[in-house]
């Protein structure tokens, strides 16, 4: 399969072999920042199914390694397992149906405690053979990158390339591997668009990244997003972490200002947004110069 060849084909008679049921009806559902066919199946005996479908050989990859963190964990916080398929070249991922739950924004207080709560669940998980979060190379060498190429990160408008000398001493200073190691679980890639709320239960969707590290990360890569979303400061919720403040600040900064990356048009956007809120938080935590862009 091409790396960037999107495929429109709906599995109908694969879903109906894994799940032994018709299929009478589905939906597309709209969401995530990768071109994997996402879908709502009714079956013939009135249930529904979420189905995530690889269109090209990155989304094939990604279905695969969230097969395997299925395949060894099964906790509340994520969700059910419903079958699975790979043919090969569009592996197909069969869930529960979260549709009905619901989808923050808005946040409240009690809202962001049980996600806090449910983070710390994640984190006492052990298990599986997954990654080390320390190995996962572009956050820990962000700034690096924008040192090596400062123009798509200055191109934004958030900071000018005198700020960006005055502050590189300090983001440069910083041993990023040390803040990113630890043995507990890790998702990678906490936002609102990918946990959701069933009743008392904190569902969090999409665990290709997951990996085991320092899950301080997963609260501060969800806090940009949040704030953004209506949520307080990053730092009510995580004081006196700068280091982790620079790590996503970096790896936003890194790429916000990247091409756009095919099939993924909205991604650039999400981390331009998430970086509006970590670059200043950065600042703040590492008493860094004050921005002195024009786009804040």
């Amino acid at each position: 399969m091409n790396p960037n060849k999107v495929s429109d084909t709906i599995p109908i008679g694969r879903i109906e072999t894994i799940t032994g049921k018709a299929v009478v009806d589905y939906r597309a559902v709209q969401g995530g920042y990768t071109p994997a066919k996402r879908l709502v199946v009714t079956l013939s005996d009135g249930s529904t199914l979420f189905a995530k479908i690889a269109t090209n050989e990155l989304t094939a990859g990604w279905l695969r390694q969230e097969k395997f963190v299925y395949d060894s964990l099964a906790a509340p916080f994520m969700p059910q397992f419903q079958g699975w398929d790979d043919d090969g070249e569009q592996p197909m991922l069969l869930l529960e149906d979260l549709s009905h739950a619901f989808w923050p924004p808005p946040w409240d207080d009690g809202r962001i405690d049980q996600v806090v709560d449910a983070l710390a669940c994640v984190a006492r998980c052990r298990g599986p053979d997954l990654p080390r979060l320390v190995n996962y190379r572009g956050l820990t060498d962000g700034w690096q990158r924008v040192v090596s190429d400062p123009a798509p990160f200055l191109s934004l408008g958030l900071a000018s390339e005198a700020w960006l000398n005055q502050a590189l001493a300090t983001l440069l200073d910083i041993n990023y591997g040390s803040y990113l190691d630890g043995a507990e679980l890790v998702h990678l890639d906490i936002r609102s668009d990918n946990l959701c709320f069933d009743g008392d239960r904190v569902v969090i969707i999409d665990w290709n990244w997951a990996c085991f590290g320092n899950a301080r990360l997963d609260i501060g890569a969800w806090l940009p997003s949040l704030e953004t979303e209506g949520g307080p400061p990053p730092e009510h919720l995580l004081p006196d972490a700068g280091e982790i403040a620079a790590i996503i600040s970096g790896y936003h900064a890194a790429n916000a200002g990247l091409p756009a990356v095919p099939g993924a048009p909205r991604l650039r956007l999400a981390q331009l947004t998430q970086l509006k809120s970590a670059l200043p938080w950065t600042v703040r935590a590492l008493d860094l110069p004050p921005l002195d862009g024009m786009d804040m």
